[in-house]
């Protein structure tokens, strides 16, 4: 349906999506704490794009594998 996030886009400051704001912070992440983009990518479904806690729950799952 038109308008609802799919749960990869953050949300700008008019209601639209940037699904490339989340493509780049997945990239990032995946890069910086050693998980997969995919792996990103459902962190930042999941919490959001909050810089530390994205970084601190991806340490967490890569000391699980």
């Amino acid at each position: 349906m038109a308008g609802q996030n799919d749960g990869n886009e953050a949300q700008t400051g008019d209601g639209k999506a940037a699904r490339g704001d989340v493509e780049l912070l997945a990239r990032r992440l995946a890069k910086d704490t050693d998980i997969s983009e995919d792996e990103a990518r459902e962190l930042i479904r999941l919490i959001g794009t909050d810089w530390t806690s994205l970084v601190r729950e991806a340490r967490f799952l890569k000391g699980r594998h």
